[in-house]
């Protein structure tokens, strides 16, 4: 193994990687990792070191054009140097996972927030601001992305009651991991590296003033990253402005992302009911395969609500999110809006039959 190979495995650098490589290489093109996007303008972690980079006019038309992929932090790019310190990139390399999310506005497009991710730290500060619901849409989002997601709860400094605050989350998601630290003290921060070693990537998201940046300072051991004070209605505020990857001393790497103010789901079904596994179980009850646990007689989840086995504000989460996800599926998909009709057509041709049979 080369020096330079070595050098790109610490970037998180494997199989998949080498074999896209290998069917695209041309000549004077290298391999590389962004490692930070700041819109016209990339930085590069290569085997030669750090570069400055941009994207020539053929792939920024064809971007425009939605016939190519825009690069994000964590992607692997094929680039070619132009003079010594900067470079060009050529193009992407197929994604291992990528998080996104639907962009700000009343657009259907997709935003990725960042590439090629391992394991995915959902933070949240055990403060005034902890909110059940929006853990709810990070787990279906980071569900849906391809890699693992754990919680990571911190600002335990601040927190009277951590055993309480705990079980609240940790009712959301049983099958998922949850770690209550913080950097202020170092508690809990030991057990963060299980997740990291082996040049696993993690991205860290969350709302502005959870602590991301403190706690990706804690990991490296320096203060990198811009740390601001939290308001007195306990709302952060933004202090990371542009995505950034970040090779740790002892190995592994971590994505700093901006807080999210709005957290759009795309096509993400499959992520919702991932994330919400108590009532996927529970609707294996219902007496319609279809049911969509509103006003369908028999419903299993909607007579745990009734009798206090599930919380009622989480199935009220779980229809919001599962509607949302349906909804972007129908605008962006005209075959999908057939298939609405049908499914819709469907459920109330069983529900006139059921109430037929009942004599109403």
């Amino acid at each position: 193994m080369s020096m330079d190979e070595r050098a790109l495995e610490k970037l998180g650098w494997g199989p998949p990687f080498q074999e896209a490589w290998a069917s695209r290489a041309s000549e004077g093109a290298e391999p590389a990792r962004i490692g930070a996007d700041f819109g016209v303008e990339y930085v590069l972690f290569s085997a030669r070191g750090d570069l400055r980079a941009t994207i020539p006019g053929r792939l920024r038309m064809a971007i425009r054009k939605g016939e190519s992929v825009r690069p994000v932090v964590g992607d692997w790019v094929t680039f070619e140097a132009v003079q010594e310190g900067t470079s060009v990139i050529q193009a992407v390399l197929p994604r291992r996972t990528q998080l996104a999310r639907k962009a700000a506005g009343r657009t259907d497009e997709e935003q990725v927030v960042a590439a090629n991710v391992d394991v995915v730290f959902i933070v949240s500060g055990l403060t005034r601001d902890l909110n059940p619901r929006r853990l709810e849409r990070y787990l279906a989002l980071a569900w849906d992305s391809g890699a693992r997601p754990v919680l990571v709860l911190t600002k335990a400094d601040l927190c009277e009651d951590v055993v309480a605050a705990r079980e609240r989350i940790a009712e959301l998601a049983p099958d998922v991991d949850l770690h209550v630290v913080s950097s202020v003290t170092g508690e809990g921060l030991e057990v963060l590296w299980r997740y990291i070693g082996g040049n696993r990537t993690v991205a860290l998201i969350g709302s502005s003033g959870v602590g991301k940046s403190t706690l990706i300072n804690r990991l490296l051991g320096a203060a990198r990253q811009e740390v601001g004070e939290v308001r007195e209605d306990d709302k952060g505020r933004h202090t990371t402005t542009h995505r950034e990857l970040f090779v740790l001393p002892q190995g592994g790497l971590v994505i700093d992302t901006p807080g999210m103010r709005e957290l759009g789901l795309l096509e993400s079904e499959e992520g919702v009911r991932t994330a919400f596994t108590d009532i996927d179980a529970l609707a294996a009850g219902c007496r319609f395969n279809d049911c969509r646990h509103e006003n369908e007689p028999g419903c299993a989840v909607q007579q745990a609500a009734r009798d206090g086995r599930l919380a009622p504000e989480r199935l009220e989460s779980f229809r919001k999110l599962q509607q949302e996800a349906t909804r972007l599926e129908y605008q962006r998909d005209p075959q999908a809006q057939g298939r609405q009709k049908q499914e819709t057509k469907k459920a109330t041709r069983a529900l006139n039959s059921f109430q037929k049979k009942r004599g109403r």
